[in-house]
């Protein structure tokens, strides 16, 4: 996904719920360069939760996407079928999209550059 090139940035977007294992995953990602973003997770009287980062993926992607050649997003959610478009098709970037074939939206698939399955090699034994 690197090689050859000059990364900007690289961001994590996370819900915060205390979990150990979360922590240690996010302090990993934190060591090899990531900037690890954190959201409080709200568990609501209804028992419905909140805690998504639609938005501020959004806002960050279209901030960089005015300095950078190529957005790489890893997701599925078809929620980014827009940005991706818009991206590309606004900013004239190339928008690459890493995700796990069964788990991402084929309007997400059809809106990027490029997607690249994530599979194989790229999967975390």
């Amino acid at each position: 996904m690197t090689a050859g090139r000059e990364v900007l940035t690289a961001r994590c977007y996370a819900t915060d719920r205390g979990d150990p294992k979360q922590r240690g995953f996010q302090n990993t990602l934190r060591t090899i360069g990531f900037e690890v973003k954190l959201k409080p997770f709200i568990q609501r009287a209804d028992g419905s939760a909140k805690g998504d980062w639609d938005v501020g993926i959004t806002l960050d992607a279209i901030e960089y996407a005015a300095l950078a050649d190529v957005v790489v997003l890893v997701s599925g959610d078809g929620d980014f079928d827009l940005l991706a478009r818009k991206i590309r098709e606004v900013h004239g970037k190339r928008v690459e999209v890493y995700g796990v074939p069964k788990l991402t939206a084929h309007s997400l698939i059809n809106a990027s550059s490029e997607f690249i399955p994530i599979e194989g090699d790229l999967l975390l034994g």
